[in-house]
């Protein structure tokens, strides 16, 4: 998987403000059901928000990194609580990146 430069990261962080989480990562940690709710959402968006709650175990990094390799997504953003993941869709791009 490419690399996001550095526009495409600040323009898709611009686009990350706007969301609401749509996954939320609680005290199980990374399971198979939530990795299928990442696909779901992402069969819907290209750009996901995951809010990461109190009780999870793993470290805010980590389970940004974590997340990405497991949904072959970017990683976009870790900020506070939150990852931010971009996926484009391979038949029909709906956000379009700055070159």
């Amino acid at each position: 998987m490419t690399q996001l430069r550095g526009k495409a990261r600040r323009y898709l962080r611009s686009l990350g403000n706007q969301l609401r989480p749509t996954v939320f990562l609680g005290k199980e940690g990374i399971s198979a059901a939530l990795l299928r709710s990442i696909d779901e959402a992402h069969a819907h968006r290209e750009l996901i928000k995951i809010k990461i709650e109190r009780g999870c175990p793993l470290d805010r990094k980590e389970a940004g990194d974590h997340l990405a390799a497991a949904t072959e997504s970017h990683l976009v953003q870790v900020l506070g609580n939150t990852v931010l993941l971009y996926r484009p869709d391979p038949d029909d791009p709906k956000i379009a990146l700055p070159s």
